[in-house]
C-alpha cells in the first residue's frame, strides 16, 4: 500500500506551494495522517498532522505558515505552505500517525530558493 504525495517544486522565499498525498479509504479513515520532510544530511521529521477528529499540530517551524487539512470525500489531506524560507527545503512524505512502515508515499522535492 502507498500514499501518492504530489505538488513539491521550486519556489522563491516568500513564495506557496500545496502539496497534495492520496490516501487509501481504509488508511484515510481509520489513521491521524501526517506530512514529513527529510532535508538533506537531516533526519526525517514530522512536519504536521491532522486527528480523525480534525484536531492538527505543527512543528515550531511551520507553526503560522502552514495548514494542514483532510477531505474525506476524497481521502485525501493536504498541506498548504505560505511565507516559504530556505529552510524548509526538503522532500516531503506523507504517512499515517504514528507513522507505518508499510504506508510511507514517495517523497516530492520542495526547493525554496532564489
Amino acid at each position: 500500500v502507498q500514499l501518492q504525495a504530489s505538488g513539491g517544486g521550486l519556489v522563491q522565499p516568500g513564495g506557496s506551494l500545496r502539496l497534495s498525498c492520496a490516501a487509501p479509504g481504509s488508511i484515510f479513515s481509520g489513521n491521524a495522517m501526517a506530512w514529513y520532510r527529510q532535508a538533506p544530511g537531516k533526519q526525517r521529521e514530522l512536519v504536521a498532522l491532522i486527528a480523525r477528529d480534525g484536531v492538527t499540530n505543527y512543528a515550531t517551524s511551520v507553526k503560522g505558515r502552514f495548514t494542514i487539512t483532510g477531505d474525506n470525500a476524497k481521502n485525501t489531506v493536504y498541506l498548504q505552505m505560505n511565507s516559504l524560507k530556505p529552510e524548509d527545503t526538503a522532500v516531503y512524505y506523507c504517512n499515517t500517525y504514528p507513522s507505518s512502515r508499510a504506508y510511507w508515499s514517495q517523497g516530492t522535492q520542495v526547493t525554496v530558493s532564489s
